[in-house]
């Protein structure tokens, strides 16, 4: 079907699909484009390595979430709830039509709002909180051609870790992150004192990776395997298309001064516990809520709420180790592991994760707010993380006074790499120019 015969179609199910309308003519695929790219002076606000620019590919109404970026170069972005209403739902769908490195035709679609966004054999996979949906689209197209069908519905929404975050594999494996309801699982949550619950409950249906099929309609939780559990929430999700594995960055606790003020000074309690890179494999236990990790010892202990006083193993002794930590309360939301071209050579096949940045690292400053790299030699880290975009919360670094909060990843077909920000709603592409 020819991209005019498809245009033509969308309009008339328009209604029907809620879709908005096109800005823009949408031109031929970014593969079949030219033209040169000139970064910003400014790099959008943020600094990179030598070597590298950036351009703002599109500045967003509303909360861009995470991101993915087809074969042919359009770029689809989840748009999650705002705190002052929702007034932009849905997926944004947007094409560089000249070559210029910037979005000139965008479309918008559905009707939830939602985090987690996958591409998978010619369909857009989009999770709201509760539910995973898909959407065929036109060829060549940024409009669907159908209404969404939902994959799997009836998960879990409440809480503070609401949000999916997916990742699909080449054979239709659909791993959805479903995250806790508490900060520690304790009897009263985030009370001082307050023992955890043992067993916690919450690990039924929470707190791990669930796999589904996505090529199924209709699913149901309970028609889906729990793939790995003891994850507290895990939305720096993606797998590695060098070696097939599946791969997260996790969100460790809150509050261990605030919480045990007789076990944890609130210099420690900045600083622990880790987030932690992980491989996530059928069957691993990574321990949440009974442990955590302590980044100076670097190995998992004993949670306070289970009889931990920031030394004992205990339980946590058969517990999965991560692969890497971080400091503490950096928040990492977005991962991708690096397969292009364009970036020298010590880039491909590392991994690169986004930090959302933290709100309670007092009283030291506030961290996070950036995105690392970490070079990989097969299927693991090879030495140290760098830090290689900043800047993004500008002078002023807090969850409130930060311009921007790096969120998603992606990278597209030439090997610019995708940066979201769901703060003030902008979409960075990196390039690397050698200069």
């Amino acid at each position: 079907m020819s991209l005019q015969r498809s245009v033509f179609a969308a309009v008339c199910l328009s209604a029907a699909l809620a879709i908005s309308t096109i800005v823009g003519e949408a031109g031929p695929p970014l593969s079949q484009t030219s033209g040169a790219v000139t970064c910003d002076s400014d790099n959008g606000g943020i600094t990179l390595p030598d070597g590298f620019c950036a351009v703002v590919f599109a500045d967003v109404e509303g909360r861009p979430r995470h991101i993915s970026v087809a074969a042919n170069g359009d770029v689809f972005v989840a748009l999650y709830r705002t705190r002052g209403g929702d007034t932009q739902l849905g997926i944004m769908a947007y094409r560089d039509v000249d070559g210029d490195g910037r979005a000139d035709s965008q479309n918008r679609f559905g009707e939830w709002y939602g985090s987690g966004i996958a591409l998978y054999d010619g369909w857009v996979y989009f999770s709201p909180d509760d539910r995973v949906v898909r959407y065929r689209m036109f060829p060549d197209s940024l409009v669907p051609s159908t209404r969404a069908q939902t994959i799997v519905s009836g998960l879990p929404a409440d809480g503070p870790h609401r949000a999916k975050s997916i990742a699909i594999s080449p054979t239709g494996d659909l791993y959805v992150n479903i995250g806790s309801l508490s900060n520690t699982c304790q009897e009263q949550d985030r009370e001082p004192g307050s023992p955890g619950q043992d067993p916690c409950l919450e690990l039924e249906r929470r707190d791990g990776i669930w796999k589904f099929d996505a090529n199924g309609l209709n699913q149901v939780q309970a028609d889906g395997e729990r793939f790995a559990t003891g994850l507290r929430n895990v939305v720096a999700l993606a797998l590695n298309p060098i070696n097939g594995g599946l791969y997260g960055v996790l969100h460790g606790r809150d509050q261990l001064a605030q919480l045990w003020p007789d076990l944890y000074t609130v210099e420690q309690s900045a600083e622990k516990p880790s987030e932690e890179l992980v491989r996530i494999e059928l069957g691993d236990d990574f321990g949440w809520p009974y442990c955590y990790h302590d980044l100076e010892q670097n190995k998992l202990v004993l949670g306070p709420e289970y009889g931990g006083d920031g030394q004992a193993v205990g339980r946590c002794a058969n517990k999965k180790e991560p692969l890497m930590a971080f400091p503490g309360h950096w928040a990492p939301d977005g991962l991708l592991f690096y397969t292009g071209e364009m970036f020298p050579e010590l880039y491909r096949g590392g991994a690169f994760i986004a930090f959302h940045g933290s709100w309670n690292r007092a009283p030291l400053p506030q961290g996070g707010y950036k995105v690392v790299f970490v070079p990989f030699v097969s299927d693991e880290p090879a030495g140290s993380y760098e830090v290689f975009a900043d800047g993004f919360a500008g002078e002023n670094v807090g969850p409130r006074s930060a311009l921007h909060r790096p969120m998603g990843l992606a990278q597209g077909p030439d090997g610019s790499l995708y940066i979201t920000d769901d703060r003030r709603g902008r979409i960075w592409r990196v390039f690397y120019t050698g200069d």
